[in-house]
């Protein structure tokens, strides 16, 4: 026990070890799986590198730990080894606070976006960076002052400003989880938030005790096997409970990898509840179709819309169409619900506004900007002017070629089909003739009938 205490390779450290590895490995796959199995594009931007950051943070903070405390028998012979490049680089900025900053910055988006309602003032690629200072600052410090020993052990009087350190981040956390604990979220992002906090913190609870168990009573050998075992499996958990998707990607929250039934919504519009959101009504009257009427008027019949979509997407222009269709679903919604408009108008920003969008639109640079400055994202005339502007380039580059196209043709035919249809369903659904007015032998009661 002795030996291994302070050289490392005990049992218990391999067991402590492998713990960590399943949980590192079931956090990957709640990153992975849901693309892997319902096929979903990579969001770009911050909606995946933030919880691709948090990932390689929590992998930093769990392989830090197990190079730093001896949970492996090994010499440190290279400059990668020491105490100063696991213990305090990789195991603070690039570990716990890269990890503490990501949710912090997932915190700070979500209570710009729903209690100011607007988009935050600072990007996240500039957020993060902020935030970590500290971390880096305080790395630099020790790493001049050099307070470790040998086994990765600092002095007491260094235990109290890291420790601080670590708890003014999660005070941080709990401070902006607490402005937004009021809006009604649709997609879990609070419940999230709080329970990762509470897991969390329970988790640095032991986590510190065993850390500073590990740190000042280096003398005691079976405490040191303990209280490492303790700090690993911890972090573990820490780590697997702090990494949530829904707060970056509310779509993709309603992916759940524990239920069985397929992915029920495949539009932003049927996850908020939209009415008829994407459906088509199989018995919507066939819609008369004149050339001559304004395209916007056009356009606010649905299975106009899908055709007319269907033939941008063939000319490789569709993102007008589709931005047209979500602002179209954004009208839907109430004014007097803002949260489910601030959610589909973020989403509408996300795919079609931003500069790298999926599907941006070509719109002018004075609509994109008071898009991105707006002061309230629950206004109902946020998108007007950008689909004004949408709409006139629509008219010029394909509604004429539109009607002269086979997209146009399979639509009138359809759409004579449908009518047909509904005929036929009106004079099998009209009323019959009363019995009454049944005369002779027709009538099958035998009832005497009035000259």
């Amino acid at each position: 026990m002795a030996s291994c205490a302070v050289d490392g390779g005990c049992a218990s450290d391999y067991i402590a070890i492998a713990i960590s590895a399943v949980c590192f490995i079931l956090l990957l796959s709640r990153l992975i799986l849901p693309f892997a199995i319902h096929k979903i594009p990579i969001p770009k931007r911050s909606s995946f590198w933030i919880p691709a950051i948090q990932i390689f943070a929590s992998f930093n903070l769990l392989l830090s730990i197990v190079m730093s405390v001896n949970f492996l028998k090994f010499e440190k012979r290279h400059w990668w080894q020491s105490c100063y490049a696991w213990a305090v680089w990789i195991e603070a900025p690039l570990g716990f606070g890269l990890l503490l900053s990501c949710r912090i910055s997932q915190a700070f988006q979500l209570y710009y976006i729903f209690v100011k309602r607007c988009l935050p003032p600072i990007r996240s690629y500039i957020f993060l960076p902020l935030i970590l200072l500290p971390w880096i600052a305080g790395a630099a410090l020790m790493h001049i002052k050099k307070p470790l020993n040998d086994r990765c052990h600092m002095g007491t009087q260094w235990i109290v400003p890291v420790v601080s350190l670590h708890a003014i981040y999660v005070a941080i956390l709990v401070g902006f989880t607490g402005a937004i604990q009021h809006i009604e979220f649709r997609f879990d992002e609070l419940r999230d938030l709080w329970q990762g906090i509470l897991i969390s913190a329970s988790s640095i609870g032991v986590w510190v005790a065993a850390y500073i168990l590990n740190e000042i009573h280096d003398d005691i050998s079976w405490l040191q096997v303990v209280s490492r075992f303790a700090l690993l499996v911890t972090a573990s958990i820490l780590v697997l409970s702090f990494f949530s998707i829904s707060s970056s990607q509310p779509l993709l929250s309603q992916i759940s990898l524990r239920k069985r039934e397929p992915l029920a919504f495949e539009t932003m519009g049927q996850a908020l509840g939209i009415p008829n959101s994407g459906l088509l009504l199989p018995r919507e009257p066939a819609p008369v179709i004149d050339p001559n009427e304004p395209l916007d008027k056009l356009l606010m019949n649905k299975r106009f819309r899908q055709s007319f979509m269907s033939f941008a997407d063939s000319c490789l222009a569709g993102e007008s169409v589709h931005f047209y269709e979500e602002v179209h679903e954004l009208g839907k919604i109430p004014v007097d619900d803002p949260v489910r408009r601030i959610y589909m108008a973020r989403h509408i920003i996300d795919k079609y506004i931003t500069a790298g969008a999926t599907m941006e639109v070509n719109i002018s640079h004075r609509s994109r900007q008071a898009i991105l400055t707006t002061s309230n994202l629950a206004q109902p005339n946020l998108f007007n002017d950008a689909l004004n502007e949408l709409i006139q380039l629509m008219k010029m580059n394909l509604a004429n070629d539109y009607w002269s196209s086979t997209y146009f043709m399979k639509f009138k035919e359809e759409a004579s089909m449908r009518s047909h249809e509904l005929q036929q369903m009106t004079s099998w659904n009209s009323p019959t003739p009363r019995l009454s007015s049944v005369r002779g032998v027709d009538d099958p009661f035998h009832q005497e009938q009035e000259p």
